[in-house]
């Protein structure tokens, strides 16, 4: 089961991978959960939703942990309605991913707590490196290079 944590103080999701929904079952989204027992002391999070393993979405007023078909009103003006499938408010075994955002935070940043990829390098544009080369009198040098290499195609 995948948790993703929004912060709304960073604007930035976290994700993390837990093994069992233990901590959420039961739960109803709008709780509010302490993260101690995952990891992230002192964090406390409000739960916000979630998907089912076949990506059907939670919905807060659906009651229940089961699957349902639900009317929702597609244009307002000509009454047209949709039939969709959501699932109720309850968290389940069945449950993929849990949407939460943070409502206390903790002494570390969340950044420190669940990031475990290295940061990543910026990758340069062509353009980039052709204006470093430039700076740098590197272009001057394989201009030269390419102008020889050239001269001796044409002598041969």
């Amino acid at each position: 089961m995948d948790l993703v944590i929004s912060d709304p103080q960073s604007g930035k999701a976290y994700s993390k991978r837990l093994e069992d929904i233990g901590l959420f079952k039961n739960k109803k989204i709008g709780e509010q959960v302490q993260l101690d027992s995952i990891g992230v002391p002192g964090y406390t999070i409000e739960i916000t939703g979630g998907s089912d393993k076949q990506g059907f979405p939670m919905k807060k007023d659906l009651t229940g942990t089961n699957r349902k078909k639900i009317f929702l009103v597609h244009d307002q003006k000509k009454g047209t309605r949709k039939r969709i499938s959501k699932r109720g408010n309850i968290f389940a075994d069945d449950i993929n991913q849990v949407n939460a955002k943070v409502v206390k935070a903790g002494p570390k940043p969340l950044a420190e707590l669940l990031s475990s990829e290295a940061p990543k390098e910026e990758k340069k544009t062509a353009k980039e490196e052709l204006m470093e080369e430039i700076q740098s009198g590197a272009a001057e040098k394989k201009l030269k290079e390419y102008e020889e290499q050239k001269k001796k195609e044409k002598e041969e």
